[in-house]
């Protein structure tokens, strides 16, 4: 006890204090940001994306490229690869959304946030607050492995290590899905895992709530058109906030979840 005691003391607290308050983004590689106005269509990033998230559009006559985020991967490979510079990687990673398509439009990004930029203060006190009006209790998540690579599932552990500490927010992990609130999913849903998941999401109670984590969770990632997945787990089941990345970082991942809360009303 003695030495617990010593050790809390010369390390002092150690948890981060997002979201109450912003935290340092330089280090952090967010979602890449196309410049249409530099762009010349040499569709060497499109070549080069590994999971084919850079698309063209426009007419025949004006044409410009599109990253879709929720299959990007953000590798970065786009950005090196670009002779006119055209893309850049942001520090943008608070890209959770409730629609699918706010994903594949970066006006929609922003637009769909309702958690302002900035106001941190009292992101944590509204995250209480929806729980205990909603459950009546803290909130409870079953986090699902349907078919990852672990990427995802590592970052979800990361959540209760004491850098971030989830459960100051009153949300705890349980190993029954009839236990649980919300579904944190990560990974495409392969052919093994489709059922499980399925099963999973019948058995968790209403009112539940469904949060796909990463890529592949989004939009199958590097795996989707594969015979062995789907194209996302909203080919199973309905969900209701995506969370891009690959893989996300905890941060995006209780923006997710702050975001996931608010869609309850």
């Amino acid at each position: 006890m003695f030495n617990v005691i010593k050790k809390f003391l010369q390390h002092g607290v150690v948890t981060v204090d997002y979201p109450n308050k912003p935290i340092r983004t330089e280090f952090i590689t967010g979602r890449p940001e196309a410049d249409t106005t530099k762009c010349t269509m040499c569709k060497m990033c499109i070549e080069r994306c590994p999971s084919n998230a850079i698309k063209t559009v426009g007419s025949s006559k004006k044409k410009s490229i599109h990253i879709n985020i929720d299959e990007c991967i953000f590798c970065s490979l786009c950005a090196d690869i670009c002779p006119e510079g055209a893309i850049r990687m942001t520090n943008d990673f608070e890209l959770a959304v409730k629609d699918r398509n706010g994903l594949r439009a970066e006006p929609a990004i922003i637009e769909d946030r309702n958690i302002p930029s900035g106001d941190y203060e009292l992101i944590g006190l509204r995250l209480k607050e929806n729980i205990n009006r909603t459950f009546g209790r803290s909130l409870q998540i079953r986090e699902v492995d349907a078919g990852s690579c672990n990427g995802c599932d590592n970052e979800i552990n990361a959540l209760n290590s004491p850098y971030n500490d989830l459960e100051r927010f009153g949300v705890h992990f349980v190993a029954s899905p009839r236990h649980a609130d919300m579904l944190l999913v990560t990974g495409p849903a392969s052919r093994n895992m489709e059922l499980a998941l399925i099963k999973t999401y019948n058995a968790t109670p209403d009112p539940k709530l469904v949060v796909a984590v990463g890529a592949c969770a989004c939009s199958g990632g590097i795996f989707k058109d594969s015979y062995a997945t789907r194209n996302g787990i909203d080919c199973i089941v309905p969900v209701d906030v995506y969370i891009p990345g690959c893989p996300p970082r905890p941060q995006a991942l209780i923006y997710g979840i702050l975001k996931a809360i608010e869609s309850i009303k």
